[in-house]
């Protein structure tokens, strides 16, 4: 499996873009997509919410288990991905790209994302 190396990733397996005007996307990783086995149900922050770094924002509910979903940034929510909610597999099938989980206008940003090559070093174990 292969992480995007334009991206930043926390220790929680959520990944984060780099921000245009501000606004970054959060997703879970394809190595998290693949822990959870099929994604069936997905609950998001709402749009205006505002979100700390590691701070619990959300569900993931798979056919093996629910996991909680963690903002990787502090910030206000400013879209979030309808797409998912009514379609979850999207999670699994496109986790870097259509299964994208919300958009946070970022106030500030952790010290301790990992780069795709850390992340990958972090995750195999």
């Amino acid at each position: 499996m292969s992480n995007p190396q334009q991206l930043r990733y926390s220790k929680e397996h959520e990944w984060l873009s780099g921000a245009e005007d501000g606004v970054s996307t959060v997703g879970i990783t394809e190595h998290a997509a693949n822990a959870l086995g099929d994604v069936v149900f997905v609950q998001l922050p709402e749009v205006g919410d505002t979100l700390a770094a590691g701070e619990t924002c959300g569900e993931l509910e798979s056919t093996k288990s629910v996991s909680d979903l963690y903002s990787p940034v502090s910030g206000e929510v400013t879209e979030v991905n309808e797409d998912v909610v009514n379609d979850p597999s999207l999670v699994n099938s496109a986790p870097f790209e259509g299964g994208w989980l919300f958009k946070v206008r970022v106030a500030e940003e952790p010290d301790d994302l990992l780069s795709a090559d850390e992340y990958t070093a972090f995750s195999a174990g």
